[in-house]
């Protein structure tokens, strides 16, 4: 059949598009849910990892808003948030969604707040199992800032996805939709971050940096509500020493997580590095590089409590996990950085120590080291323990329990971090 008119026809499509695109823009409505601004790419300026809720009890809330705080590591022109069900059971609504920079304690500046949209719409019910991020909003979002996710969940949700150990207060309301509230009415607090896994920004030739470990990296022993966790005091001093160098930081750690296994005597431990890889690291917006400290759990955790000493792993055991994680990286452009094993003699956790699992972990670091197989080693043993006693923390680092360090600890490894890592020819993986 002849179709004599059909180059009519594509040039009156052609102009419709072009209409409804400059429509769209005139009112102010993303081209692509999702697409960053012209020369802008989406970074993530802060992130957490999600795991399950504790078994027993279970954060719920019945009609009701969490404001929950995040710090920004990274500034940019665009925000947009990544809210997660993935390790739910039952479809997550989400009534309302706000972002705005934090004034005070649970209270917003007005002029900065942004109702978000998923898809164009206010609410989105999200499937078990998956996560969804929102629509783009105009917000000069600065770094190092405070910001203010608001959560408005109508009826029952149980905060099954959920970081269970923020270091950070966030506020619960009583019953109603109150995200868009410059005042917050808290009926209380929690130190947790429910469903918010990442907040990203649009920054023109901005990267991303994954911190991926156990609580060591999450923070724990931190002082709560000053950042003061070694992803955080790194993100400080890049911006202080090579603003230059553009890399937002996401924090991946998660309390008590292992590379090999997952922890299920324990659920808020976390999948094991090797199961939550794509969703924490590969899922993450702009990520150039992946920072690897885990593995003490693997060693530790075997022979105390419930669970038998024969789950302990051999070095050999650990060094195939980390080259799991070297490849699936590699495979995707992103560079890994292989941080050794801190220090635990002493530690006052019942079963967690022997000389026997301090061997496992020498042996490791040893390998971290020499290998090669790393893109770069980061000595965080060497900045941690104590020159006399090369198995324990140095006590100026030591938070009391002998294994994770302290405000001074947390800023020492950062300056154990060769900022030249991230610039540069040494940016890309080998």
């Amino acid at each position: 059949m002849k179709t004599p008119h059909l180059p009519a026809r594509r040039r009156l499509i052609s102009a419709t598009l072009a209409a409804a695109v400059a429509m769209a823009a005139l009112a102010g409505m993303p081209l692509a849910h999702g697409a960053p601004a012209a020369g802008q790419d989406w970074v993530a300026t802060w992130g957490t990892a999600p795991a399950d809720a504790p078994p027993k009890t279970p954060q719920a809330f019945a009609d009701q808003t969490v404001r929950m705080i995040v710090r920004t590591s990274i500034g940019g022109s665009q925000v947009r948030v990544r809210l997660s069900n993935e390790l739910g059971a039952a479809p997550l609504r989400i009534g309302a969604a706000h972002v705005a920079l934090r004034a005070q304690d649970a209270d917003i500046a007005a002029a900065s707040n942004r109702a978000l949209t998923f898809g164009g719409r206010p609410s989105v019910v999200i499937p078990p199992g998956a996560p969804v991020l929102s629509d783009p909003v105009d917000l000069a979002v600065p770094a190092q800032a405070d910001l203010a996710v608001s959560l408005y969940l109508p009826g029952q949700a149980q905060a099954t996805t959920v970081h269970g150990n923020a270091f950070q207060t966030s506020y619960v309301s009583g019953p109603g939709n109150f995200a868009g509230a410059a005042a917050f009415p808290t009926r209380g607090t929690i130190t947790s971050w429910p469903f918010l896994t990442a907040v990203d920004v649009t920054a023109a030739g901005a990267g991303t940096i994954v911190a991926l470990g156990d609580s060591i990296t999450d923070g724990s022993n931190t002082t709560a509500d000053s950042n003061r966790r070694w992803p955080d005091v790194l993100a400080r001093r890049l911006l202080a020493e090579r603003p230059d160098v553009r890399f937002g930081i996401v924090n991946r750690g998660i309390g008590g997580n292992r590379l090999l296994r997952d922890p299920g005597e324990w659920p808020p431990f976390g999948r094991a590095v090797l199961a939550r890889f794509d969703r924490d690291v590969l899922a993450t917006a702009g990520v150039r590089h992946v920072v690897l400290l885990v593995g003490i759990n693997d060693i530790g955790h075997p022979g105390t409590g419930g669970m038998p000493a024969s789950d302990g792993p051999t070095a050999d055991d650990l060094i195939a996990g980390y080259r799991q994680v070297i490849a699936r990286a590699r495979a995707h452009g992103i560079a890994v950085h292989g941080a050794t094993l801190t220090p635990f003699e002493g530690t006052t956790f019942a079963g967690y120590y022997t000389a026997q699992k301090d061997a496992v972990r020498q042996a490791v670091n040893r390998w971290i080291r020499e290998s090669g197989e790393f893109d770069s080693v980061i000595d965080f043993d060497r900045a941690l323990r104590d020159p006399a006693q090369p198995s324990r923390l140095l006590a100026k680092y030591d938070s009391g329990d002998h294994l994770h360090p302290n405000d001074a600890g947390m800023a020492a490894m950062a300056a154990a971090v060769p900022l030249e890592l991230f610039s540069g020819a040494a940016a890309a993986p080998r």
